[in-house]
């Protein structure tokens, strides 16, 4: 099964995002960011769960906690409920710096995101008591849902029976876009993503040969320089169709796609709907803080 890299909403301003959304189906292909994930799913016993190296069926009440980088995603399999309530909570790994994470009082919450890296599953009854906090973040203002993700991070850090998904060696180093070449190119493409970008410009950031740059992108994340910069561009889409009013033209335009046709069957074919039923299914259940 391909895994795609997906470039989330989430911004550099954000500390987090919510997403509350309920579906028909699982239609997200496996897929790999940058953020952590904890993911809520309700109601949708029977689907399969992918994380890593891991697959399982899993049960009507499923909480997951997703390192940076490490594949997932969740599909139908033998699910045959349709009205799957599904609360996906995305923070930047360095939410927490590292060195307030090995203080005492915040040192279980850095175990538990350090065991992240593999994927962590949630017991039942863990599940059951905290559920409702989490549906319930979206409700908060500002301050006070920062407040309540930290408190929440310390209920799932001191709970019982948590279970490692994916085993420690499957961190394959074509995921990891630590690399400062690679971090100096995609901070390039984020920063001109409206502007008409060429491989040869990319290729100066990362101080390479054209061909041997389109190499090194390709294998250090899994996608061609053409893919990754459509990737980024789909995410700025995203997080307009969101956060903005503004015409679906207008952003499209604003995000370097300058041929409607073209951008159209590109966000389908990429987010499995078009740019106008995104911004339907989105608006009104997401928030960022």
């Amino acid at each position: 099964m391909d895994t795609i890299r997906e470039i989330t909403p989430l911004t550099q301003d954000d500390c987090f995002t919510v997403f509350s959304r309920f579906k028909k189906e699982f239609d997200f292909p496996l897929h790999i960011h940058d953020e952590m994930e904890l993911n809520l799913i309700i109601n949708a016993g029977g689907a399969k769960r992918i994380v890593g190296d891991h697959k399982d069926i899993i049960t009507d009440l499923e909480l997951v906690l997703i390192g940076s980088n490490l594949s997932h995603g969740w599909f139908n399999h033998d699910c045959k409920n349709t009205h799957i309530h599904e609360v996906t909570v995305q923070f930047h790994r360095d939410l927490l710096d590292d060195r307030l994470l090995k203080r005492k009082e915040l040192s279980q919450i850095g175990k538990m995101f350090e065991t992240a890296k593999r994927g962590v599953l949630f017991a039942p009854e863990t599940i059951q008591e905290i559920a409702p906090r989490i549906i319930g973040l979206n409700k908060l203002n500002r301050f006070d849902s920062i407040l309540e993700l930290l408190s929440i991070f310390q209920y799932l850090a001191q709970s019982d029976n948590m279970r490692l998904l994916s085993e420690s060696t499957f961190n394959l180093d074509r995921f990891d876009y630590n690399s400062r070449r690679i971090e100096k190119v995609f901070e390039f493409m984020n920063a001109n993503f409206s502007k008409q970008i060429t491989l040869a410009e990319v290729s100066r950031v990362a101080n390479m040969p054209e061909a041997s740059f389109s190499r090194f992108i390709k294998n250090r994340t899994g996608y061609t320089f053409i893919d990754s910069l459509t990737e980024i561009r789909l995410g700025h889409v995203t997080r307009m169709l969101i956060d903005t009013n503004s015409s679906i033209a207008e952003i499209a335009f604003k995000c370097g796609f300058n041929n409607m046709a073209n951008f159209n069957r590109t966000f389908k074919s990429k987010k499995g709907c078009t740019p106008k039923e995104f911004k339907a299914d989105y608006h009104g259940n997401t928030i960022f803080i």
